[in-house]
């Protein structure tokens, strides 16, 4: 329950629901009451998605009311208490699946929901895990788990290889944390890790011709089958689909696309660093001072909880008013989507999420790397080192999901130089252009009929139909079966 996994869970959903199957959504009140412009949007499309909502034990575990998004979640303390709480819907779970009719085929859960393994097993229902992040990060962590590393490098700052990895990968602890590898968290870690080995597949938002050679090692470590069904945001293919997907946007699109429209193509500078991690008033007024001195149009995402008073004053007195011409601040959620497929966009200033790089991508738009925590730092690996897509800022620890008050401030200056090598019109710049064109016209082929993630789409829900005890065998009698699962 993040933006960044719900995001392409409620593609995942739609775009099952258009191939055939009968689909399931299973969220809570305030998770669905943020996506209810996309609920309304299924409703009308009579696609054969539901959205079932399960009361989330805020009150039971003393967390605020509300608290169902990690999002909300202001204190370190909270994290713990937050899991805790999830842990607790295994029982709402399992009576809602009981109570079906018929049972459902398969369960596709979030690779943070290891507890979901025990119903899926006391029911007998076929489960896969969903990866959030890209493959090459998920190989890399398996691999370090198989191979002792999180144990035996204690020293965060000690560096290492990446073992069994095809491409060399060499980082420290600090930057390649994994996830539920922090003391306390033993429980969700050993659930996790028995989820994957029990499962039946694993399925990845990615296109096998973006990591083929990560998909593979990733499936034969794991011995089963990776099913690769993105880049999941082009199942939106229109502005309102584009615009509705997350949480409200704290813009119009269409005054967004309005603005872009009076650009120069790729002429514009996106920057936004995602859902969770907080930029600390210091660090935002650099790289305010930075998209300034910079003389490029720009669109800067300000997350809500990040303006403060004193921030506020500072945009509206300072730096609003000095780059009106050229600037478009949005103080909230952005309809990341639309702006990224729009023309007038050149780079892409991230955080590296894996959604935001592969929804770049998708759009042929390269990206100045800045991760924050997670994965982001592995997925920076991918993107610059191995696609040769990205420039990377230079991070080089970790910063908290709450503040990066434990990492040192990056200067405007160094900002500035950042972005010009990004939106360079040079050699470098122009093949770095010319690669994440290449690899956005291969994402949109992979998902069109015929294409990589297209077939794997067709196998997935075939081979859970195939898989049902009874079910009979023949290819076209389970097609014309797709709409009972």
């Amino acid at each position: 329950m993040a933006q960044g996994h719900m995001i392409p869970m409620v593609d995942m959903a739609r775009l099952l629901a258009e191939r055939g199957a009968r689909v399931t959504l299973i969220t809570t009140p305030v998770n669905a009451a943020r996506i209810r412009p996309i609920i309304d949007r299924v409703s009308r499309s009579n696609l054969p998605v539901a959205f079932e909502e399960l009361p989330f034990p805020c009150a039971e575990l003393g967390l605020p009311e509300g608290h169902e998004n990690i999002d909300l979640i202001t204190q370190h303390d909270g994290f713990r208490t937050f899991f805790d709480a999830l842990r607790l819907l295994r029982g709402p779970l399992e009576r809602y699946l009981r109570a079906c009719s018929p049972r459902p085929s398969c369960i596709v859960a979030d690779g943070c929901n290891g507890w979901t393994a025990d119903v899926a097993r006391r029911l007998r229902i076929p489960r896969f895990v969903f990866h959030g992040p890209s493959c090459f990060y998920s190989l890399c962590d398996y691999n370090m788990m198989r191979h002792g590393v999180y144990e035996r490098v204690t020293d965060y700052s000690e560096r290492f290889v990446v073992p069994e990895v095809p491409v060399r990968v060499e980082v420290n602890r600090a930057q390649a944390p994994g996830f539920f590898n922090s003391p306390g968290w033993e429980t969700e870690r050993d659930e996790s890790i028995a989820a994957e080995d029990t499962a039946d597949g694993v399925v990845v938002n990615t296109f096998a011709e973006l990591e083929r050679p990560f998909i593979e090692c990733y499936e034969k470590a794991l011995g089963k089958k990776v099913w690769t069904l993105g880049p999941l945001c082009l199942y939106n293919k229109d502005a309102e689909g584009m615009a509705a997907r997350g949480n409200s946007a704290a813009v119009d699109h269409r005054r967004v696309v309005a603005w872009l429209d009076t650009r120069e193509p790729g002429s514009v500078v996106y920057v936004s660093f995602g859902s969770l991690a907080l930029s600390r008033q210091a660090q935002l007024v650099e790289i305010g001072a930075a998209l300034a001195a910079s003389q490029r149009p720009f669109i800067w995402v300000i997350k809500s909880a990040e303006l403060v008073p004193e921030m506020g004053a500072w945009l509206r007195d300072e730096f609003e008013e000095a780059t009106r011409e050229r600037g478009l601040v949005v103080k909230g959620w952005s309809p990341q989507l639309t702006v990224l497929s729009h023309r007038a966009v050149g780079g892409f200033v991230t955080h590296c999420g894996w959604n935001s790089l592969l929804e770049a991508i998708a759009m042929g738009v390269p990206v100045l790397t800045w991760p924050r925590f997670a994965d982001q730092f592995l997925n920076e690996r991918l993107v610059v080192d191995v696609l040769g897509v990205g420039v990377s800022i230079g991070a080089k620890m970790p910063t908290s999901v709450l503040h990066e008050d434990s990492v040192a401030l990056v200067k405007r200056e160094e900002v500035e130089r950042a972005v010009e090598r990004l939106m360079d019109g040079g050699e470098e710049g122009e093949e770095r252009r010319r690669r994440s064109k290449e690899l956005g016209e291969k994402a949109k082929k992979a998902m069109e009929e015929g294409g990589s993630s297209y077939v794997n789409t067709a196998e997935l829900i075939q081979s859970v139909m195939l898989g049902r005890e009874g079910e009979s065998k023949d290819i076209e009698d389970v097609k014309e079966k797709l709409v009972l699962l």
